[in-house]
């Protein structure tokens, strides 16, 4: 089959979005963004940015900080874990298996395509040691092989939990370890027929007990039909050792990354929204959640913002989503998230960093970089503070594309780049 007419419709219909489109301030981040007006089209605007080599150029930190590479040549490095040793784990792969149902989902799937590495999917988890605590990782070696798109990860005591794209297993686990003694033991299926948002993000809860995995939709806004997102958009709390699950939350679209707030114990996730209806909405966010709560998807965004394109509707849900805490900015693509501590300095002691992995479906290119959210009293407080950049360069070409964050509790920020298959390590001067 030919496209050449789709992709000059393609080309049309973006020069339109790009003449209507609202001004980029009209969604505002923070906990009250402004939202406009839904904009309808038969294809949204995309423009991603084309891949680039870093060469000598790294991403750019705030001043007092030094940014450093500690591991390369990864296969699609996604989220990592520091060890209690400080050994780091990165989780590295792709997966996803759904076809396309419409054109223009064949012309998205195919523009997200060319923004990303064509290296092939590690499968796999790779350890990083620093033994003499001077920065350079002189250890890099496979842990774990064979897995299936791993991405959340998680240590309870002597064991290791890894959520491949369509199960949870676990692994015994001992200091220091560099190898996994044996193949891992499968805690749980998680729903993987289709696909269409195959991360399963992951983390522990703040006593051990229980692991909280977020499941994706397997569709924009259904159009797969209901049966294909049962058990999905939304996370799911899972009994670390018997794998008995329940859905914990519901009405996420996309829950890419989970983290626990020290001294609370509080779940919080960033999730992406749903795309389609302009280049200002919907804004991806930031939320505290809550057991029972449903967020939306997919009969409203934002709170009670009803998307008409959803049929049939459903009132009563509407009337009890809960509106999130904090609007990143629509279609950020955030995929990572954790809480700071002290040890970052002084500006960056309070708050989360978010790892934006950077639009494709929007004229004006937003994310690609890392921001820090501050907060005060245990909330969200002021606009987020761009913490590494340079991921896309002015020449409008991505050298990177940022993923998971995790700090490490010994003043570091480490960041997964799967565009050029880097960690990243962020350290106070």
């Amino acid at each position: 089959m030919k496209y050449t007419g789709l992709l000059t419709t393609f080309a049309f219909t973006v020069l339109l979005s790009a003449c209507d489109s609202n001004d980029s301030a009209s969604i505002d981040q923070g906990s009250n963004p402004t939202l406009p007006k839904p904009q309808r089209g038969l294809l949204p605007a995309m423009t991603i940015a084309k891949p680039t080599p870093w060469g000598d150029q790294m991403p750019t930190a705030p001043t007092g900080y030094t940014v450093s590479a500690i591991a390369t040549d990864l296969k699609v490095p996604r989220q990592t874990l520091v060890l209690p040793n400080g050994d780091i784990l990165v989780a590295e792969g792709k997966g996803g298996n759904a076809p396309s149902l419409k054109p223009k989902h064949f012309i998205a799937g195919y523009i997200k395509s060319k923004g990303t590495t064509k290296v092939a999917s590690g499968d796999r988890l790779t350890l990083l040691r620093d033994a003499d605590g001077d920065g350079t990782y002189e250890l890099q070696t496979v842990f774990a092989d064979n897995l299936n798109a791993p991405y959340g990860l998680a240590l309870i005591n002597n064991t290791l939990y890894v959520a491949n794209q369509d199960a949870l297993v676990r692994f015994d686990y001992s200091d220091g370890q560099t190898k996994a003694s044996a193949a891992p033991e499968e805690v749980t299926k998680l729903p993987s027929q289709i696909n269409h948002h195959w991360t399963k993000a992951m983390t522990a809860g703040p006593n051990g007990r229980f692991l909280y995995v977020g499941i994706g939709s397997n569709s924009n806004i259904t159009e797969r039909g209901m049966v294909a997102e049962v058990d999905r958009a939304m996370i799911w709390e899972i009994d670390a050792e018997t794998g008995a699950y329940r859905p914990y939350a519901t009405g996420l679209r996309n829950p890419t990354a989970l983290t626990i707030q020290p001294g609370t114990g509080q779940l919080w996730a960033v999730v992406n929204e749903r795309d389609e209806i302009g280049p200002q909405l919907v804004p991806d966010f930031l939320t505290s959640v809550k057991d029972g709560g449903f967020y939306g998807w997919p009969y409203s965004y934002w709170g009670q913002n009803v998307d008409e394109r959803v049929r049939p509707q459903d009132p009563k849900k509407v009337a009890s989503t809960i509106a999130p805490d904090y609007a990143l900015g629509a279609h950020v693509a955030a995929l990572g998230v954790d809480f700071s501590e002290p040890v970052m300095g002084a500006e960056f002691a309070d708050g989360v960093f978010v790892g934006e992995h950077g639009s494709w479906n929007r004229e004006d290119p937003a994310g690609y970089k890392v921001v820090f959210v501050p907060f005060s009293n245990g909330r969200p407080a002021g606009a987020p503070v761009d913490f590494l950049t340079g991921f896309l360069g002015g020449d409008g070409k991505a050298r990177g594309r940022p993923v998971g964050v995790t700090v490490d509790p010994r003043g570091a920020l480490i960041v997964a780049d799967d565009l050029a298959n880097v960690i990243w390590r962020v350290t106070p001067r």
